[in-house]
């Protein structure tokens, strides 16, 4: 707790006002500690959003090299996510070295992935959000390689969300076949259902009970509380509306209300 501007305030104040002068200082003392924890808050916060961003392109390099060679469809999903968070300039850059870095032997995934849980706190929203950034840079090219399995459990296991892996890869591979689709044709029952990590055999209140545990998961609002960068809110809100279409979807099949 920082105390130290209401106590000098105080001293201060005290010894040319006496005990008028004394409160006044502890007033000007305190709004001197409340603005030094928000600068505390704000550095910390800015440290939580630059190591999510490096960490995220840079392991997404390691994934993308993971499987042999960096293919097309690796670097258009990299290039893709940059644009979505209106990438430019110096940041545009650092986005793309954090990238190269990623591919490079002597990448230490490890130290990546401690220092990343290091600053968001072990914060379950975000790790499954960069979970399913590294799973879908694993699909982007339509199949998932064997190595690359490998390292998204390694990353998973390091992330303590090995037991939400398969479910999330199931989900994305249905969100991966979605938007390949032609845009007129309707999703898929199938990936629908998929998509919200149920299946047809679940009641409408189950349907609903998961529709609104994914969105709570993943609604942009509260991720960005939780750290994460404003420029990946574009990628949140994404998330969020194939979640609603999913649902949207179930609904008119079950006929619900």
């Amino acid at each position: 707790m920082r105390i130290w501007g209401k106590v000098f305030g105080f001293i201060i104040g005290f010894m040319f006002g006496r005990i008028f002068g004394g409160i006044m200082g502890l007033w000007l003392g305190h709004l001197y500690d409340k603005r030094q924890r928000l600068a505390s808050f704000m550095q910390q916060a800015g440290e939580r959003q630059a190591i999510f961003f490096s960490s995220t392109f840079s392991v997404m390099g390691h994934v993308a090299k993971s499987s042999g060679h960096v293919t097309e469809a690796d670097i258009r999903i990299a290039t893709l996510l940059m644009d979505k968070m209106q990438l430019s300039g110096q940041a545009r850059k650092d986005a793309q070295a954090a990238f190269r870095s990623g591919r490079q032997a002597d990448f230490d995934l490890n130290q990546q992935l401690h220092d990343f849980m290091r600053v968001t706190q072990k914060r379950h929203e975000l790790l499954q959000m960069f979970l399913e950034i590294q799973i879908q840079t694993a699909l982007s090219d339509g199949e998932l390689h064997a190595k690359e399995m490998q390292v998204l459990s390694t990353i998973a296991q390091q992330l303590g969300l090995s037991n939400l892996l398969n479910d999330l890869l199931a989900r994305w591979q249905a969100e991966f076949q979605h938007h390949q689709a032609p845009q007129n044709q309707q999703m898929p029952m199938t990936d629908a259902y998929l998509l919200l990590g149920i299946d047809e055999a679940c009641t409408d209140q189950q349907v609903k009970k998961a529709y609104r545990k994914l969105m709570n998961e993943h609604h942009p609002d509260k991720l960005i509380a939780k750290g994460l960068p404003e420029e990946m809110m574009a990628i949140a809100k994404a998330k969020a509306q194939d979640i609603q279409a999913a649902y949207e979807r179930i609904k008119v099949s079950r006929g619900m209300r």
